[in-house]
């Protein structure tokens, strides 16, 4: 089973990961979070994140889902795909989102590419406007007299 390890800054990567506790009752086995603190060494944060992937212990992979790419978060998890003994067995995702996390955990039985590829799709799938069909988002002065008739 592909390891999920949620890097991002903190609160979220636990939150994210007490909303996998709210859906299935309990934190799913092989799910981890770390939290970036603010003004947090990036070295020291990159060494956590290797000691928790290699908690992970996972053998078929590890999925590492990231917020804001360019980040220290997702630096860290860029660094993290590219140590040695990680060579081919990371794949990082930038932009979590909770669908995403949903997909990732479904369909981590799969291979590491095809956790990965559905893990995105799942996060584009899951941004939807709501309300205001037929007005055109990049258009804000639109919504605002759309919202202000209400």
């Amino acid at each position: 089973m592909i390891g999920i390890l949620i890097i991002a800054h903190a609160p979220l990567a636990t939150a994210l990961k007490e909303f996998a506790a709210h859906v299935y009752g309990e934190v799913p086995e092989g799910i981890s979070a770390l939290d970036v603190m603010a003004h947090e060494d990036t070295k020291l944060t990159l060494e956590k994140a290797t000691i928790t992937a290699h908690q992970l212990n996972s053998e078929n992979g590890i999925l590492v889902l990231t917020d804001i790419m360019g980040a220290t978060p997702a630096n860290v998890a860029s660094r993290l795909a590219h140590q040695p003994e990680f060579t081919g067995q990371v794949r990082v995702i930038a932009g979590v989102n909770l669908p995403m996390l949903m997909r990732a955990i479904a369909y981590r039985s799969e291979d590491l590419d095809s956790v990965t590829n559905k893990a995105m799709h799942g996060g584009q799938q899951g941004i939807i406007p709501i309300g205001h069909l037929g007005v055109q988002v990049e258009n804000i002065s639109s919504v605002e007299k759309v919202v202000s008739k209400e």
